[in-house]
């Protein structure tokens, strides 16, 4: 069987194609990505992160506009987040950012709600308004223990249904 120069030309160039496709869907699925400006950099502090990560969307409305850039621990001791959002925005002063989770096992991402304050964030700037995430185990436990802030009062009934008022039952 002889070589082809063509045949072997074309196999080539699948490869490489090949070898394009792969490195693409790399760089989309890593979240990489260079826009050609430079984003309007934010903070945020948060009492409870959970579990947001890196390059986590930034979403205003449903929409993305950005991602999280940095999480590190701040001087008074609460999760400072460092946001990195498009640069086209102009968003007001009392802007809140909120954790919140996609789904309900789903990750975590910021969300923006805008305020309505004539005066616009600048690069830098640390918004004020921040609501931390809501950690689901932490919930279950609270229910499961009963310190969910019942303050009926109610005493533990026996088997019968009597209400023992917290003694234990003696035997028969």
């Amino acid at each position: 069987m002889t070589r082809s120069p063509l045949r072997d030309l074309l196999v080539g160039l699948f490869v490489l194609v090949g070898l394009g496709a792969i490195a693409y869907l790399s760089f989309s699925v890593g979240g990489v990505s260079y826009n050609g400006k430079g984003g309007l950099s934010l903070f945020a502090s948060f009492d409870q992160t959970g579990g947001l990560k890196p390059r986590a969307p930034v979403v205003i409305a449903g929409v993305k506009v950005g991602q999280v850039k940095t999480i590190e621990l701040g001087k008074d001791f609460r999760a400072r987040v460092g946001l990195d959002v498009d640069r086209d925005l102009k968003l007001p002063v009392d802007t809140s950012a909120s954790i919140v989770t996609a789904g309900i096992l789903g990750d975590r991402y910021v969300s923006l709600q805008l305020g309505g304050d004539e005066k616009l964030l600048n690069p830098g700037d640390t918004i004020s308004f921040t609501e931390s995430a809501v950690i689901l185990e932490s919930l279950i436990g609270k229910f499961m223990y009963g310190r969910t802030g019942d303050s009926s009062g109610a005493q533990p009934n026996d088997s019968n249904g009597t209400n023992t008022g917290g003694a234990e039952k003696k035997g028969s």
